[in-house]
């Protein structure tokens, strides 16, 4: 079958090249002034099939290519997933269904991978559980919200309020930046990248340039310069000690004060040690440069976890340079990661019952590398553990349908 794919495609190629230089001769001999009206006539009689076998051999040659992608899709799955339930929920996703057995302990595992070559109109980003980032809901409203097939939970956030914790981009807008530099999936057109996610931003002004320490985040110090933007709420977070905040509509200052500030729509807040913005004043003309290390220019969307699970291939967890080292027992977990060929991998584990014992950190990392990832992150677990697909939640978390959520990451059609 392969050899008969094979010949088919070569067959097709240069049928192809040979209807492509007939047309551009046929057309460049058409457009001359000097023919005759019953000899463009004749002409257009003759490109008009050609054209149409040129779409129709192309239509069969992408047909041939979708076939065989497929065709290894279906086999890479089948060899990597052994013993595993699989089932198909839409062109390129496949859900697959695990038990394995840790220390004598079952462990009932859920895995989505995700083939964009056979679809690509899936769209996989984040999404917010409401237009702010102070708020929460549940994963299957988040999914029906927009319409989604398939969500997972997504960053750390902070429980009381719901704002995530680490970076966050939707549609290429920074929500919220990184938290000790924690590693992060980069989505990109037709790609994935992980890494260790710093912010790069300044407000700048026409004398002087102004780091920004971080944006929509919790204080972490008293000398951090912090960004809030619209979506952090109505009003920026208070003060520092001998701190000031400034209000930026439009690329002007409007506001100057020592407590809390209305956040502007068409703009922000600065907040920080009042020594670092005393030259700024009502009226001043500033501007912001905000990117990441590394710059990723072209990526669509960024979703934080920690720590890595796997590094170019091997198994590497940098727990302590993350700071996580509260979350290394054996618990639910949620993992992401990606294959070699770009095809994106979604886990999660059920754990703390007889049913499931959950993984640690180490034996997360060595399923992500046993299922074939070439990179892969910790995504927030425990009670937060959750995988919807198509109106149903797949696991077991241990409040029934999963506690209310932050964000989560989505698959969706265009």
């Amino acid at each position: 079958m392969d050899t008969i794919f094979n010949e088919t495609k070569k067959h097709y190629k240069f049928t192809l090249n040979v209807v492509n230089a007939v047309i551009i001769a046929i057309l460049c001999f058409y457009s001359s002034n000097t023919l005759l009206a019953r000899e463009r006539v004749l002409i257009a009689n003759t490109v008009t099939p050609i054209i149409n076998s040129a779409i129709i051999e192309q239509s069969i040659s992408n047909a041939v290519d979708k076939e065989e992608e497929s065709k290894k899709f279906n086999q890479s799955v089948k060899q990597r997933y052994k013993n595993g339930v699989i089932k198909d929920v839409e062109v390129g996703i496949k859900h697959i269904r695990l038990t394995r057995v840790y220390n004598g302990r079952p462990v009932k595992i859920n895995v989505v991978e995700i083939n964009r070559t056979l679809n690509p109109d899936l769209k996989i980003t984040p999404v917010l559980a409401s237009n702010k980032l102070n708020s929460k809901s549940g994963i299957s409203r988040i999914a029906k919200k927009n319409n989604s097939i398939i969500a997972i939970n997504g960053t750390f956030f902070k429980p009381q309020t719901g704002v995530p914790l680490g970076t966050l981009m939707i549609d290429k807008e920074i929500q919220t930046g990184p938290i000790y530099d924690r590693v992060a999936l980069g989505i990109f057109d037709n790609r994935f990248e992980t890494a260790r996610v710093q912010l790069n931003a300044s407000l700048i002004t026409g004398k002087e340039k102004i780091k920004i320490d971080n944006i929509n985040q919790p204080r972490m110090l008293s000398t951090y310069m912090l960004m809030y933007t619209p979506k952090w709420g109505e009003k920026s977070a208070p003060t520092p000690k001998y701190g000031k905040q400034i209000a930026v509509q439009d690329n002007k200052i409007t506001d100057i004060s020592t407590s809390s500030l209305q956040i502007p729509q068409n703009g922000y807040v600065i907040s920080g040690p009042a020594e670092k913005l005393k030259n700024l004043k009502i009226g001043d003309k500033v501007k912001t440069n905000i990117t990441t290390i590394p710059g990723w220019e072209s990526v669509n969307h960024i979703i934080s976890g920690g720590p890595y699970l796997i590094k170019m291939g091997e198994i590497f967890i940098d727990v302590k340079e993350e700071k996580l080292p509260s979350i290394t027992g054996r618990n639910p977990r949620t993992a992401i990661g990606y294959t070699p060929d770009n095809n994106l991998v979604l886990v999660t584990v059920d754990g703390r019952e007889q049913a499931s014992v959950g993984m640690s950190l180490r034996e997360l990392a060595l399923f992500m590398k046993s299922i074939g990832c070439y990179e892969a992150i910790n995504l927030d677990g425990g009670g937060s553990s959750v995988l919807y697909i198509n109106g149903q939640i797949m696991n077991h978390p241990a409040q029934k349908g999963g506690i209310a959520l932050s964000n989560a990451l989505t698959v969706s059609l265009n």
